[in-house]
This record gives C-alpha cells, sequence and structure tokens, in this order.
C-alpha cells in the first residue's frame, strides 16, 4: 500500500470524533487506507445488495451488530441508517466509531446534514499526489506520460493502461453514479455535457454558453455541475473577492480532479499527442492546480485556494489566502524561464505593496529571483508549506 499523506489527518479526526466520513471520487483508495489504519474496525460493504437490503430493511437491527464500531463503505446507499447512527453516536463517549466512506458528497452531506451535524467530521480523499507517486516509486518519467496517466490508484497498482481505463470509467460514472445521484433520462446529452466540459478545461466557466452548446437551460447545467462536483469530478476555483479598487471577474475557473480523465475525454489517445496539443498549457495548469487542491484535503485545510482575475485581463492564476497574507502562483507550461513568466506577479505585488510569490513550470531549474519571486519545477515544489 502507497503511504497516504491524509493518514496523519484522519488519526487526528478519528481521535477527536466520534465518527469520520473519508469521501472522495470512485477508486481514490478510501477503502484501502481506511481499513489499512483500522484494521480492528468490522469492514461492510453497502454496495453488497444482501448487506444493503439488510440495513433498508432494519437499520436497527444493522446497527446493532456494530456496537463496537465499523467502516461503511458507500454510506450514502442506505440513506436511512444515518437517523439510528445518530442514536448510537449519542449513546457512546468513545471517539472513531464508525468511519463511513463515500463517493458521493452530495448524498452523504445531505443525509449528515440531517441526522449527524456535530458528531462528524470529514476527509476528502482524492487520488495520489505527485509526492504519493514518488513515495511509491510510481511517478512517470515524463510530464506528459504523468498528465496522460492521471493519478488514479489502480491505473498505477493493477499497470492498467489509462487508454482503456479511463473511458470504462467514463461510462460506469455516467450509467451508474448519475443516475444514483439524479436520475437523468438523457444520459447522452449529459456525457456530451461531460467532454465540453474537458474542453473548457482552465476557462472561465461561462453556463449559458455551455447551455447553449449542450442544447439545456441554465438550471440544467447547474444541477448537472452540481453533480459533477459532489462526485469529485471537477473542481470550480474560485475568484478572490479583494478588489483592491478594480472590478473584477466574479466567475469560477473550471478544473478536473483528474488530467488523465480529461484526456479521456478530450479523446486524446497516447501521451505523444499531448506535446502538441492546444489544452497542453490548460492541462498543465490543471495539473498543478490539482496538486494544491489535493494538498489542501490532505491537510485538512480546504476554502483557501483562490484566482485572482480585474476586468482588464490582470490575473493571477492561484492564489493561496494564508490568514494575513495572499500568497501568488504563476503557473506555465514551458520549460524555458522568460521575463513573460513574471508578468501578472509583478503586477501583483505593485498593487498590493508586496514582494515574492512564485513561478511554477514545466523545467527543471530552481531559481530565487531579488524581488523575492520563486521559479519551481512542477516536481521540486513543497506543496504541503504553502498552506498556513
Amino acid at each position: 500500500m502507497v503511504s497516504r499523506e491524509a493518514e496523519k489527518e484522519l488519526r487526528l479526526l478519528s481521535a477527536q470524533f466520534k465518527a469520520v466520513a473519508v469521501v472522495g471520487p470512485r477508486q481514490s483508495g478510501k477503502t484501502t487506507l481506511t481499513r489499512a489504519l483500522f484494521p480492528s474496525q468490522a469492514y461492510v460493504s453497502l454496495e453488497n445488495p444482501d448487506t444493503r437490503q439488510f440495513a433498508e430493511q432494519d437499520p436497527r437491527g444493522f446497527l446493532a451488530q456494530y456496537t463496537e464500531g465499523a467502516i461503511l463503505d458507500e454510506a450514502q446507499r442506505v440513506p436511512a441508517i444515518f437517523s439510528y447512527l445518530q442514536q448510537l453516536l449519542d449513546e457512546t463517549n468513545s471517539a472513531g466509531q464508525f468511519i463511513l466512506t463515500g463517493s458521493n458528497n452530495f448524498l452523504l452531506q445531505q443525509n449528515i446534514a440531517q441526522s449527524l451535524a456535530g458528531r462528524l467530521a470529514y476527509l476528502y480523499l482524492l487520488p495520489f499526489s505527485v509526492s504519493e507517486l514518488k513515495s511509491g516509486n510510481m511517478l512517470p518519467k515524463s510530464l506528459n506520460e504523468l498528465l496522460f496517466t492521471g493519478s488514479y490508484p489502480p491505473v498505477y497498482q493493477q499497470k492498467i493502461d489509462p487508454g482503456k481505463w479511463f473511458p470504462n470509467y467514463i461510462k460506469t460514472y455516467v450509467e451508474r453514479d448519475v443516475r444514483l445521484i439524479k436520475n437523468i433520462s438523457n444520459l447522452g446529452a449529459f456525457e456530451r455535457f461531460l467532454r465540453l466540459c474537458a474542453g473548457r478545461v482552465g476557462q472561465l466557466l461561462n453556463k449559458s454558453n455551455l447551455g447553449i452548446e449542450v442544447g439545456v437551460d441554465s438550471k440544467t447545467i447547474d444541477a448537472w455541475l452540481t453533480i459533477l462536483e459532489s462526485s469529485f469530478i471537477i473542481h470550480l476555483l474560485k475568484p478572490h473577492h479583494r478588489n483592491f479598487n478594480k472590478r473584477l471577474v466574479k466567475m469560477p475557473k473550471l478544473y478536473f480532479h483528474d488530467t488523465g480523465l480529461v484526456c479521456a475525454l478530450l479523446g486524446i489517445q497516447n501521451q505523444l499527442q499531448i506535446q502538441t496539443h492546444p489544452l497542453r498549457g490548460s492541462l498543465f495548469e490543471n495539473f498543478v492546480i490539482g496538486e494544491f487542491v489535493k494538498a489542501g484535503c490532505n491537510l485538512g485545510k480546504q476554502g483557501l485556494l483562490y484566482f485572482w482575475r480585474d476586468n482588464k485581463g490582470n490575473e493571477i492564476d492561484l492564489i493561496i489566502d494564508k490568514g494575513d497574507a495572499l500568497y501568488p502562483i504563476e503557473i506555465k507550461s514551458g520549460q524555458t524561464v522568460t521575463e513573460a513568466y513574471f508578468k501578472g506577479i509583478k503586477f501583483w505585488n505593485t498593487m498590493t505593496d508586496t514582494q515574492g510569490g512564485a513561478v511554477i513550470y514545466a523545467g527543471e531549474q530552481k531559481q530565487k529571483r531579488s524581488n523575492g519571486i520563486e521559479v519551481k519545477p512542477w516536481h521540486k515544489v513543497d506543496i504541503a508549506s504553502c498552506f498556513p
């Protein structure tokens, strides 16, 4: 098993809360992690039809088997148990009694909000980070290979061709998970919507244009975006609200949690096609943003990442809100550092009367400029240290 960076946070939460929900996309390693960290806990998969039927028909009797606690895998499949679970947790003072896992944040959160508020902590587990791939000696040899392969654990641990794994993942997701979340009748339109989202990776999210291209109304686009977010397919990066006396862009930017999935949706057949693909820069930006999102989840520090853009086109790709300071980061897919790489951060530093920041790029050399701006290769960034 690859050591996961979320282990420390999960142990901490399970020592403080009576229950912990570990949520993330399908195949991100939730079951492997929870079973490894809590080997003494009974493991129950609610994907099993017989087990699920028992839990649905007699939730009280089902939970009575696990007075010492349990790992309830895909807990959102049986919403009825949450009310009964509330009573069990209220009757004990022990921490870490139940570990719930789920691949759908929306359903799980909806039920928890009603029954388990204040009794349960959340941990988001996303696919492998670069540092986790390094620790497992699985990091691909080139950046293009990494962008194409993505970071889902089965692709690496079972050595499956990503060109075959991702199309099947998409098919399973659309035909099964989407219907569990919301019974969409026109799955063809939804899949077309998913592919159009992949073509907009790294761009401002214009829902009206997206609706016109898909052929559905704005309410449907909102509902479908919620499905993609709640099932950990996409991440919407919000603009930072501070305006510095300038008019700001208020639309979020669209990113996916995994570049391998984006490549599959775009029809990219192999890593060689990425080098000359018109969206290579966007794929690299998505990859870097994704690494920061993973680090925030692993550290239990969500909600600190933004971008900044004014109505004149001045932009910072990524801002980390450290509470007492805003840390600007520019992302460049080129391998040679040029003066243009620093334009955005220099504008930011002049506007905010600050110094420093970072440029993360696809090259190999580290630099530290006299104005405090650091240049960092993509595979040599200590991302965790960037968080407060």
